[in-house]
């Protein structure tokens, strides 16, 4: 099965820059109510993912920073406490499978190493349930 099949394009999905404050990221996690999103560079590669986690321990090891002022702190600033591993487009659903069972969602990258959408772990649960209970014709 061919990933692509999964894949929820970029258009679709949620992303941050590296640029963005602290206070625009907490912001737009909490309107979308997500609880991580990608991180992409100013050209669109994938840099990494941004955890609910990340941010809180970020505020919390950092003495003076509160919400009155996060908007002087960037994304740059904050370490990611797990390296959300992207998949190449081409890979195969063992690959998939494997990054999907510790990540909510895995970010998938094209060719030039360009982020192009997510897939999310929900969505191949749920083939694999078809597949598994599916009646035998």
């Amino acid at each position: 099965m061919n990933i692509a099949f999964f894949l929820l394009p970029k258009l679709e999905v949620i992303t941050t820059t590296t640029d963005a404050t602290l206070r625009q990221t907490l912001e737009r996690m909490e309107y979308h109510r997500y609880t991580a999103v990608p991180i992409l560079t100013e050209d669109g590669k994938y840099m990494g993912t941004v955890t609910e986690g990340d941010l809180l321990w970020f505020l919390k090891n950092s003495p003076g920073i509160t919400f009155d002022n996060a908007h002087r702190h960037t994304l740059e600033e904050i370490p990611l406490r797990m390296r959300n591993k992207p998949v190449h487009i081409h890979a195969n659903m063992e690959d998939l499978i494997d990054l999907a069972k510790v990540q909510n969602f895995v970010p998938v990258v094209d060719d030039a190493g360009n982020f192009i959408g997510i897939v999310r772990r929900s969505d191949i649960i749920e083939y694999c349930a078809k597949q598994m209970f599916q009646a035998p014709v």
